[in-house]
């Protein structure tokens, strides 16, 4: 069994909680409460990852990660 890191991004709405993981296009899922959306996310990915690897696709890793928090004035 293979361990891989990706990122997660899980963001508050009025209806609950989005994930998604942006290595991963088309990986994406919800949850009512942060922990659901966390739980949530972790099978997507590793669905994802899972079809990935029997398709014969690579699974490429992120070098470096940055997440910041911009205020924009419009």
């Amino acid at each position: 069994m293979s361990s891989y890191r990706f990122s997660a991004v899980i963001e508050k709405d009025r209806d609950g909680y989005y994930a998604f993981c942006p290595e991963l296009q088309g990986c994406y899922t919800q949850g009512d409460t942060y922990e659901e959306a966390l739980d949530n996310i972790k099978d997507a990915i590793q669905l994802h990852v899972r079809d990935r690897i029997e398709d014969g696709e690579d699974i490429t890793q992120p070098e470096s990660v940055s997440l910041t928090s911009l205020e924009v004035a419009v």
